[in-house]
C-alpha cells in the first residue's frame, strides 16, 4: 500500500490546538537501507582512494585511471566527461575506465582521447573504446600494469557509486614523482564527482499520530573551507500532499540556492533563494546537532523523520524523494465538511506566520500548496497594493523594506501590516484582509558590501580592494545611547585586525563613514577598510568580522559575519566555464587586441613627423613597453589590472592600508 494523501485543512486547522513539543528522545535514527525511499547525492572532489603523479612529464602522453566501486548495480548510466585543461587538446591522453556491472556514456572534446574500459557504453552517446582494458584483480595489479604500459600514471582514482564524473586533463610538475594511492584524496584539481551519499537515516516518534514527515539535511563543513554557496535539487512525486518539511542546516554564512519540483515547507539557516527569484532570503537560527534538529522538527509537528542526512561540504546536493512510510491513521467513513469558515484565511495566515523581519526589511514566504484550503488565490499584496508578491509553481514572495508598502512601526519592536488576498470567485473578484505583526530582532545586524552605494550585501572580501561595513540595529528605549564599541577582521594564520574601536576608526585604510540618519529607533554604523597581504604572505581562504555595539552600561550586542577571502590576483579558473565560451573570449581577446595594434599602427604612420621622428619616438616608447609588455585589455580579459607603480617595499604590519592610487 502506497502513502495515502492527506487533507490539508484538517492539518492546518489542527495546527491552531496542537499539542506541546515532541522531544528528541522519542526517536532513534537508523540506516534506510532495503529499497531506500530517499534518494541523496553530492559532488565531491574527494575520493575514497585517489593519488596523483608528475611520472608522465615528458613522455608525451597523459594516463588516467578511474576504478569505480557499486555497492549495488547502478540503476542509471554513468556519464563521464573529460575536459582538457585551458580548453587544448595539447597533446594525446589515455583514460583506464573499471566499471564492472554499469553502463556508461564518455564524452570529450578531443579526438586524441584514448579509452580502454570494460563498461557498456550507451551506443550514440559516447566514442567506442580503442582498446580492452587490464584484467586485474586489484588496485596495485591496476596500477602496476599502467605503469609497466604506459611509462607513467597521471592521476588515479577510486569512486564508490558515483552518478557522474567531470575529468580535467593535465599534468602538474609540483605533484610526487610517484602515483601512491592515499586514503581519501583531495583530487579537486582534476575531478569533481556527484556520489550517491549511503549515511541516510530516518525514524518515527513511538506515539507517532500524524503521517508529517521531516527531511533534514545538516551539511558539514571544515573551518578553512571556501564553499560558501550550495546548490540544492528536490524533486518530489507529482501527488505529494504538501505534508512534508524541508530542514536545512549549515554555517551562517552559507547560501542555499534551490530548486524545488514540488510543494514542500522549508525551515533554513544562513540565508537561501528561490530558483527563479533572484533576491536572497533571511533564513533561521538552527540548532547544529542531530538531536538538537530532531526535536525542532518534532516541536513543527511533524512525527516522522524521513531521512536525515549529514552531509560533507559540497556545491552541489539532490535530493529525490520517491515516498516515505506513513504512519497509519484510522480509516473514517465521514465525510469532510467543505464549507469554508469566513475567518479561514485569517486563521490559516495565523498559523502559518509566512513573515519574518530584520531591522530593515520584510519578507514574506508562502507555499502555494498550505493555501489550498482557501479557495481560488490569484495575487497577495501588502497594505500598499502595488507590492505585489511574485510567484511561480510553488511559492508566493515578497520582500520590502520596512519604510516601504505601507508597514508602520507604532508599536515597540513589531512591524505592522496587512496580507491582502485576492480571491476570484464565482468569476467575482473579491480581497480579504489580515492583519499581522511581524517582530523586529533586538540584534546587532552586520552587513558587509563591495561599493559605497550599501546595496547589495556579499560574504566575498578582495584582497586589495576597499570593502564596505554597515553594522545596525533598532533599539526604541534611547537609541542615542547606543555606540559601536568595537570591529574585528580575523583570519587563521594572521593577527586579528582592530578597524573600529569607541566609534572611530583604526589604522591605516580604515575610514568611518556618515551612515544615514536614524529613525525609528534604528541606529546605523558605516566604514570602509582595504584588507592587504604582504606578497608572498598567506591568503587565508576566509575570515571572519566581529562587531559589539551596546550602551552605556554593561548591555553589550556582539555578531560575527564569516565571509570568503577572495584574490584578484589569482588565476581565473576556466572549469565553470564551457569549451565554447573559453574560445569566444580568447578570440575576442586576439581579435581586440589585433584591431586596437592595427589601429593605432595606422594613426602612427600617417603621423607627418613619422619619418623624421621615428627614432625619438622609439626611444620614447620603449620604457613604456619594458613596463607594459600585454596590452591593458588583454589584461582586462584574464581577470587582471595592468601593474601600476612600484609599492612600498613593505606594506603595514596589520595588514591593512590604503587601496593603490592610479597615477
Amino acid at each position: 500500500m502506497g502513502p495515502r494523501s492527506v487533507p490539508l485543512l484538517p492539518l492546518l486547522l489542527a495546527l491552531l490546538g496542537r499539542s506541546d513539543p515532541g522531544r528528541a528522545e522519542g526517536c532513534d535514527l537508523q540506516p534506510v537501507t532495503e529499497k531506500p525511499p530517499i534518494i541523496v547525492s553530492y559532488a565531491t572532489s574527494t575520493v575514497p582512494r585517489g593519488c596523483v603523479s608528475n611520472s608522465t612529464m615528458g613522455t608525451g602522453l597523459e594516463v588516467h585511471v578511474l576504478s569505480v566501486k557499486w555497492s549495488k548495480a547502478s540503476p542509471v548510466p554513468l556519464l563521464v566527461t573529460v575536459t582538457p585543461q585551458a580548453d587544448r587538446c595539447s597533446q594525446p591522453a589515455v583514460l583506464i575506465l573499471l566499471c564492472a556491472r554499469c553502463s556508461a556514456a564518455i564524452t570529450s572534446p578531443c579526438s586524441n582521447l584514448t579509452v580502454r574500459t570494460d563498461a557498456h557504453l550507451i551506443p550514440g552517446t559516447s566514442r567506442a573504446p580503442n582498446l580492452e582494458p587490464p584484467v586485474v584483480s586489484s588496485e596495485g595489479q591496476l596500477l602496476a600494469w599502467a605503469l609497466a604500459t604506459y611509462r607513467g600514471i597521471t592521476s588515479y582514482s577510486e569512486l564508490q557509486d558515483p552518478r557522474r564524473v567531470q575529468l580535467y586533463l593535465g599534468e602538474d610538475a609540483h605533484s610526487p614523482p610517484e602515483c601512491i594511492p592515499q586514503e581519501h584524496f583531495n583530487a579537486i584539481l582534476h575531478l569533481e564527482a556527484e556520489v550517491v551519499f549511503h549515511g541516510v537515516k530516518g525514524c518515527s516518534r513511538s506515539d507517532a499520530q500524524s503521517t508529517r514527515a521531516a527531511h533534514i539535511i545538516h551539511l558539514q563543513s571544515e573551518p578553512s573551507s571556501p564553499i560558501t554557496e550550495v546548490n540544492l535539487t528536490l524533486e518530489c512525486p507529482e501527488n505529494s500532499a504538501g505534508n512534508q518539511i524541508l530542514i536545512l542546516q549549515s554555517k551562517a554564512n552559507f547560501t542555499w540556492s534551490l530548486t524545488l519540483k514540488c510543494n514542500i515547507h522549508l525551515l533554513v539557516s544562513g540565508s537561501y533563494k528561490l530558483v527563479p527569484f533572484r533576491d536572497p532570503l533571511t533564513g533561521n537560527l538552527l540548532p547544529d546537532t542531530e538531536q538538537d534538529l530532531i526535536a525542532t522538527a518534532f516541536e513543527k509537528n511533524y512525527s516522522v523523520i524521513a531521512s536525515y542526512s549529514a552531509i560533507p561540504a559540497s556545491t552541489h546536493i539532490n535530493l529525490e524523494i520517491q515516498g516515505h512510510e506513513m504512519v497509519k491513521m484510522p480509516v473514517t467513513t465521514t465525510p469532510l465538511v467543505t464549507t469554508q469558515p469566513p475567518d479561514l484565511p485569517r486563521r490559516v495566515l495565523l498559523t502559518l506566520k509566512p513573515w519574518k523581519c530584520t531591522d530593515e526589511t520584510m519578507e514574506i514566504v508562502i507555499i502555494r500548496s498550505y493555501l489550498e484550503p482557501i479557495k481560488d488565490v490569484v495575487n497577495i499584496t501588502l497594505r500598499d497594493i502595488s507590492c505585489q508578491a511574485e510567484k511561480n509553481a510553488t511559492h508566493f514572495m515578497l520582500k520590502s523594506p520596512l519604510s516601504h508598502c505601507g508597514t508602520s512601526l507604532e508599536d515597540r519592536g513589531y512591524a505592522n501590516n496587512e496580507l491582502i488576498l485576492s480571491l476570484a470567485k464565482d468569476a467575482v473578484l473579491h480581497s480579504v484582509r489580515v492583519g499581522f505583526r511581524c517582530e523586529i530582532p533586538r540584534e546587532l545586524f552586520l552587513r558587509l558590501f563591495p561599493t559605497a552605494a550599501f546595496e547589495a550585501p556579499q560574504t566575498e572580501l578582495e584582497i586589495n580592494k576597499e570593502a564596505f561595513v554597515q553594522a545596525s540595529m533598532r533599539w526604541m528605549d534611547h537609541p542615542a545611547d547606543l555606540q559601536l564599541k568595537e570591529c574585528w577582521l580575523v583570519a587563521s594564520g594572521r593577527e586579528p585586525v582592530l578597524l573600529v574601536q569607541g566609534g572611530e576608526a583604526r589604522g591605516a585604510g580604515v575610514a568611518v563613514l556618515e551612515g544615514p540618519p536614524s529613525s525609528l529607533g534604528r541606529k546605523v554604523w558605516r566604514f570602509r577598510f582595504t584588507y592587504t597581504i604582504p606578497e608572498g604572505g598567506h591568503i587565508p581562504f576566509s575570515a571572519t568580522l566581529k562587531c559589539k555595539a551596546g550602551l552605556q552600561n554593561d548591555t553589550i550586542f556582539e555578531k560575527v559575519l564569516e565571509v570568503t577571502v577572495k584574490d584578484a590576483w589569482r588565476p581565473l579558473n576556466y572549469r565553470g566555464l564551457g569549451l565554447a565560451a573559453v574560445l569566444g573570449i580568447t578570440f575576442g581577446a586576439f581579435l581586440i587586441g589585433a584591431l586596437l595594434t592595427a589601429g593605432l599602427w595606422y594613426i602612427y604612420s600617417h603621423t607627418p613627423s613619422f619619418q623624421h621622428g621615428a627614432s625619438l619616438g622609439e626611444q620614447q616608447h620603449q620604457p613604456q613597453h619594458r613596463q607594459h609588455p600585454e596590452h591593458p585589455l588583454l589584461h582586462q580579459q584574464h581577470g587582471l589590472t595592468p601593474p601600476g607603480p612600484p609599492e612600498p617595499a613593505q606594506p603595514p604590519a596589520n595588514g591593512l592600508g590604503d587601496p593603490p592610487q592610479c597615477h
